[in-house]
């Protein structure tokens, strides 16, 4: 009778295929086992971590037998989610193209899942938007799978001006003994010539010492745990872009400025690749934006001359940047500041496009029942996470949608992370 391994024992897999979240999958005897840091094909000895629903995790220990698309991971490639840091970027991307395809099977229980293209990024230097936690005065992400600080430096996702900054910040820290600071939001524009700080301070934290701080950011605010609102402490905690939605065409140029702490794309190189496949999408007459943020594509197609968008957002922050960005085109856009399942609930929601770019848990129910009972020509939907965006489309294929485009992109390299942007239309 098989005994499954001990927690601390060695075992030898051969990697079979990734799965969803970063690690890949292995079998020891039948039983199912995660392993990290493995590539599909190779033979690997593995310490077994913990065992959960009759799977086990782990993580190698030695490559017996090595991929030819395995190279040097770096110093940390547990750090930020690092975890993809290990095999050749091209293989990266056609890992996540299975992920996708394996997600759409098991989840979204499609028999012969389309087989989506990812689009790659440069790696290094591609992040303009990150959330660091702080220890002791130090800033950096966590170990995957723990609460033990990193450094940010050591996975390349950031410029090194970012990385020169987040050192001078450490060194006034510890210079001036600044203690209660426990955690950082980060927002470059795309060219990294404006940068905006918000921090989250401890309770009964003197916010102002914290000031000094401001040395290379167009503004920073910051917010204390035991009291609402946010203190402003230099300069205007936002920054703001120029995006081309149509290159060939000046009028289509799109400024967007957006508040530190709102939510925004973070792959700078990526940004505009990623706007323009949404339009493409979109089918002429009115558009909804829902889960619309500060606007990257409502307002991109109202840029690009549609005449009638639709853009909700419920978050006060976001939706207080949108309306800003939303300034130069009055008669032509909608602002609604409500929750996406307030908007929709309210019934008359005829589109005959509708973008959807909802959080890592997907569209709640409630909001994808309202989206299909507005029955557009069109649903665009763009997924930060695969296995909710499966799920959302199983729902989407027994409403008598059809799935008629799929891309994959790749907006975090060196990750198990890929966004998805799908096209669905009315049968």
């Amino acid at each position: 009778m098989y005994a499954a391994p001990e927690i601390g024992s060695e075992i030898i897999v051969d990697i079979e295929k990734p799965a969803v979240g970063g690690p890949m999958l292995a079998r020891h005897h039948g039983q199912v086992v995660l392993i990290w840091g493995g590539i599909p094909g190779e033979r690997v000895r593995a310490r077994v971590e913990r065992a959960a629903k009759n799977i086990l995790h782990a993580e190698t220990t030695e490559v017996l037998v090595a991929s030819p698309d395995r190279r040097d991971a770096g110093p940390d490639w547990r750090c930020g989610g690092n975890t993809f840091a290990h095999i050749a970027y091209e293989r990266q991307c056609h890992l996540k193209a299975e992920i996708i395809g394996d997600a759409l099977a098991r989840i979204g229980r499609l028999s012969s899942p389309p087989r989506s293209e990812v689009l790659g990024s440069p790696e290094r230097g591609y992040r303009m938007r990150a959330r660091f936690r702080v220890q002791d005065g130090r800033f950096g992400y966590f170990r995957e799978g723990s609460h033990q600080l990193c450094d940010p430096a050591v996975t390349g996702q950031l410029l090194p001006e970012t990385t020169e900054w987040i050192a001078a910040a450490e060194r006034l820290i510890t210079r001036e003994r600044l203690a209660g600071l426990n955690g950082i939001e980060l927002s470059e524009n795309i060219h990294a010539d404006e940068r905006a700080c918000h921090l989250d301070l401890d309770a009964g934290v003197d916010a102002s010492r914290f000031a000094a701080l401001a040395g290379g950011l167009t503004g920073l605010s910051a917010a204390r745990s035991d009291r609402p609102g946010v203190e402003l402490l230099a300069g205007t905690p936002s920054v703001s872009d120029v995006l081309h939605v149509n290159p060939d065409d000046p009028r289509s140029a799109l400024r967007l400025r957006r508040d530190v702490r709102a939510f925004f794309q973070a792959n700078r190189y990526l940004l505009e690749p990623l706007l323009r496949r949404v339009v493409a999408l979109a089918v002429p007459g009115r558009v909804i934006d829902l889960y619309a943020g500060v606007g990257l594509f409502g307002l991109s197609l109202a840029a690009a001359g549609a005449d009638e968008v639709t853009l909700v957002e419920g978050d006060p922050v976001s939706g207080a940047s949108l309306e800003e960005n939303a300034e130069p085109f009055r008669g032509r856009v909608n602002i609604v500041r409500r929750s996406v399942e307030s908007f929709l609930s309210a019934g008359g929601r005829h589109a005959s496009t509708i973008i959807v770019d909802p959080p890592r848990t997907g569209m709640s129910k409630a909001a994808l029942a309202g989206v299909l009972r507005a029955a557009p020509q069109r649903i665009v939907y763009v997924s930060c996470d695969v296995a909710t965006f499966a799920r959302d489309t199983r729902t989407m294929l027994e409403a008598g949608y059809a799935l008629d485009g799929l891309t994959g992109i790749d907006l975090f390299p060196n990750t198990a992370h890929v966004e998805v942007i799908a096209a669905f239309s009315h049968r």
